[in-house]
């Protein structure tokens, strides 16, 4: 029964699914969120969401994008976007909540258990740790059964999910048809109308450049730019301002000594007479005879514990090893399995003992004690992780001086960079429409760049953030305002820009008559390509072109079809014969489609599903303009 509830796949997809909803949607502090008061944002079947639980959920998702390692343009963070997306996933977490307890999903101890020890924040070496789960709870201000409460919840919540999505059903034929129409074939040829060929033919009006300058002058305008020179202050310019001592070192070594060790573990084989834990008088008394029996046999015979094992234990998944468990360390098993096996000294056979799952007759075969790894395996471990929380705090420390000198004299960057020994750097032209300054993308960045104050008053920027510890203050130093180049400037390029699209004008012209002419069963001049095969599921046109060779009916061979290829002029497609495949009822491929089908079924079921939960439960929505500071 251990064995069994250890590797069951449904536990397993319940363990994924709650990482990827709180633990990577919201980060792990959404076990530890309360919903304080303030206003509301939300209200579910007259179950508020308040302002404080929606910012605490929006700033943990701003933080986990942040960490995701890549630059994020602080103007995604703070979009209503984002928060609106934020809101959504609050509003139907607390719908399915109402379902489920208004249905009175259960979740049993030994599957929360399972659940917990399969969480890697809660692991050390791939290993569940209770040290670790316990001090992050601690750290939380939580206690086990408070957070055990919160998971058990989330473990409702899938197996709501699952119950949902496993109902979506796809017929073999359907997914046959769809399998069959990716496979087919088309042989096809081509004849081109290109724009290029007929450019020579083409003769502008002689005012037709100076019209379309005077009525495109927008399209014309170069955007304002300027050039700008900036400083940034991260955690890398603190490197030499932040050391760690060998006592520091020492000191964090003793003090986190449970980090650096591997707690006891045990190796147990034991016999299982199963038991539901309410199980009445009379069933209690007839397993607890029979586990008697089995341990009398054993005490008399303590050899045969393996063979017995296979014999009677009801363990399916270890019987068949004598009752083999492995490894484990403490948290890894029920209460009272863990307690009797740590009990024990190697070699002995206990007591039956009674557990959740029934009686159990346990014999520890291994012990491997505790031990901790020495300092000078894990030093240079050690001071990585420590200067990287002094250069963190160390910039927690500075970036408010750097924020307030930058605004304070607002005049030049030169005093933030002596103060804070930092390089002021130089960027190129950069446009109004850039999408950041230098390697910094950020539209924050741009926006202040081109306020009237940096512009009129050439003042630094504010300290604006641009990632995640890295703030940039700017300050302008050239400026050109928005201009539309002069005709002349321009002529030549309006001039080829107008024969082109006269130029594609004629090709499709041209390739429109030539198809209808086709079509009619005549022939045309042109030149065809080679022939060749075009596979539904494997384009390789261009989407429109793919999409007209096989809407095509193929009824009457050859049949013809043209695309308009925009200012590349025209192409006539040539369908000269088709190929559809056999597919047997067990092909693999067939099965690989039936699944991801179901998979978008199940998507759509649930969608379907939560939609009406949101009618049902009366999903009333108040997000204000702006986030409460």
């Amino acid at each position: 029964m251990f064995e069994a509830v250890r590797n069951n796949k449904r536990v397993a997809q319940i363990i994924l699914a709650i990482l990827i909803v709180p633990f990577a949607f919201f980060g792990m502090d959404a076990y530890f969120s309360d919903a304080p008061g303030g206003g509301e944002v939300a209200s579910v079947g007259g179950s508020p969401i308040m302002a404080a639980e929606f910012e605490q959920a929006l700033r943990e998702q701003q933080d986990r994008l942040r960490n995701e390692g890549v630059q994020v343009d602080r103007a995604m963070l703070e979009s209503e976007a984002l928060r609106r997306a934020v809101l959504e996933n609050l509003v139907n977490r607390r719908v399915l909540a109402l379902y489920v307890a208004e249905n009175r999903f259960s979740v049993t101890p030994q599957e929360l258990q399972q659940t917990i020890a399969g969480v890697p924040a809660f692991q050390d070496e791939g290993q569940f740790s209770l040290q670790r789960y316990e001090a992050l709870l601690r750290a939380q201000g939580m206690t086990p059964a408070m957070f055990e409460a919160r998971l058990a919840q989330d473990v409702r919540l899938q197996q709501l999910s699952l119950a949902v999505g496993e109902g979506a059903l796809v017929a073999t034929e359907s997914a046959r048809r769809f399998m069959l129409a990716q496979l087919e074939e088309r042989e096809v040829s081509e004849m081109r109308f290109a724009a290029s060929a007929l450019a020579g033919e083409v003769k502008l009006a002689d005012d037709a450049v100076q019209k379309y300058y005077d009525s495109n002058a927008a399209s014309l305008e170069r955007p304002a730019r300027v050039k700008a020179e900036y400083v940034v202050f991260d955690e890398s310019a603190l490197k030499q301002s932040v050391s760690v001592s060998d006592d520091e070192i020492r000191a964090y070594y003793e003090s986190n000594g449970a980090r650096f060790g591997q707690p006891e573990e045990r190796q147990a084989r034991h016999i299982l007479i199963q038991l539901a834990s309410d199980a009445d008088a009379e069933a209690v008394a007839k397993a607890r005879t029979e586990i008697e029996s089995i341990h009398a046999r054993l005490k008399a015979a303590p050899a045969q514990f393996e063979a017995l094992a296979k014999e009677l234990s009801q363990d399916p998944g270890s019987a068949s090893r004598g009752g083999d468990l492995g490894f484990f360390g403490r948290g890894m098993m029920v209460k009272a399995f863990e307690d009797a096996a740590f009990a024990q000294q190697k070699g002995d056979i206990g007591e039956p003992v009674r557990s959740d799952f029934g009686f159990h007759i346990i014999q520890v075969t291994d012990v491997r004690a505790a031990t901790t790894r020495p300092l000078e395996s894990v030093r240079d471990e050690i001071r990585t992780e420590l200067l990287r929380a002094a250069a963190g705090r160390r910039f927690a420390e500075l970036a408010e001086q750097f924020s307030n000198t930058v605004y304070e004299q607002p005049d030049s960057l030169a005093p933030v960079a002596e103060a804070l020994k930092l390089e002021v750097r130089q960027s190129d032209w950069v446009a109004r429409d850039a999408a950041g300054l230098g390697s910094y993308q950020n539209a924050a960045l741009i926006e202040a760049l081109f306020s009237d104050d940096a512009l009129t008053n050439r003042r630094n920027t504010q300290a604006i953030e641009v990632g995640n510890n890295t703030l940039v203050a700017a300050r302008v130093v050239d400026y050109q305002a928005a201009t539309r180049p002069p005709l002349d400037e321009v002529r030549a390029a309006i001039e080829a820009q107008l024969k082109s699209e006269e130029a594609a004008r004629l090709a499709a012209e041209r390739g429109a008559a030539a198809l209808a002419t086709l079509q009619k069963g005549e022939a045309v001049e042109g030149k065809w390509s080679a022939e060749r095969k075009l596979q539904r599921g494997a384009p390789v046109l261009p989407a429109n072109a793919m999409q007209a060779v096989f809407s095509a009916s193929s009824a009457k061979l050859p049949a013809f079809v043209g695309v308009n290829d925009g200012v590349e002029g025209y192409v006539i497609y040539r369908i000269s014969a088709v190929k559809r495949p056999e597919m047997a009822a067990d092909d693999p491929q067939l099965l690989a489609v039936a699944e991801q089908y179901e998979r978008v079924l199940a998507e759509r079921e649930f969608a379907a599903f939560l939609s009406e939960l949101r009618q049902r439960y009366k999903v009333e929505v108040k997000l204000p303009a702006k986030a409460t500071e």
